[in-house]
């Protein structure tokens, strides 16, 4: 049986053990709640990074989706601009098939418009001619009138009285002629021939007849055949003599 010393000294060691345990499990107990907080912290952190990735990816996500709904979108849109491209495409050629159609169309007239000109700068340069054959006529017409009053004022009145006297021998020998040419317009050829022939004392000679004359030469030479086949003169071809019938 042990003594109560060794009784203390056993209950001493047992107390000196059971501090040292105390403050071993004290220093351990701090250390594990040191580490718990410390796990603690970083768990909350880490939980805070996932939960920022987590909110990430769901803002990415959310991110896919739209441009995912952008590109169905412009997906859309690109083939109704294909579409639209094509229907454009088919309108341009239909187009360009009617303005070829237009512009042959339009040359006609273009060729239509050369050949009118061309005919109109051809009746231009008729006209002038005619315009100044007649301007030469008139010219001729007021040489002839201008010699006239000439060769009448060189007549005296004695003259001017035989000349009637034989005019009007001229007319009763050429009756027909004289009726025709007091009775007619003096502006027409047959008559100008009669009353030149007939100043001329009912002979006169066809070349000399035509420079007098204020009609063409050909139309001249016409009027006198007709005059002759009708009987109202008398024409000589061999040499050109004329003669009241």
């Amino acid at each position: 049986m042990s003594s109560p010393k060794e009784i203390l000294s056993l209950i001493e060691q047992f107390e000196n053990v059971f501090d040292t345990y105390q403050r071993s499990l004290q220093k351990n107990f701090d250390e594990i709640i040191q580490n718990v907080s410390n796990i603690w912290k970083n768990m909350k952190a880490e939980q805070e990074e996932v939960e920022k990735l987590a909110e990430t990816i769901r803002q990415q996500n959310s991110e896919l989706t739209e441009l995912k709904t952008e590109s169905n979108e412009l997906d859309k849109q690109i083939g109704d601009l294909k579409a639209k491209k094509e229907e454009l495409n088919t309108k341009i050629l239909d187009l360009k098939s009617t303005l070829e159609r237009n512009t042959n169309e339009l040359k006609k007239p273009e060729f239509e418009l050369q050949t009118l000109t061309s005919n109109l700068n051809s009746v231009n340069e008729k006209i002038q001619e005619k315009e100044q054959q007649k301007a030469e006529l008139d010219q001729k017409k007021l040489d002839n009138e201008q010699k006239e009053k000439e060769l009448k004022s060189s007549y005296s009145d004695e003259k001017m009285e035989e000349l009637e006297k034989k005019l009007d021998r001229v007319k009763q020998e050429h009756f027909f002629s004289s009726f025709l040419i007091e009775n007619s317009d003096e502006n027409i050829p047959e008559v100008d021939i009669l009353a030149s022939i007939m100043s001329e004392g009912g002979q006169a000679n066809m070349d000399d007849l035509k420079k007098q004359l204020d009609v063409p030469p050909i139309m001249a030479v016409r009027t006198i055949k007709q005059l002759a086949v009708k009987g109202i003169i008398n024409l000589n071809e061999d040499t050109n003599q004329i003669t009241m019938v």
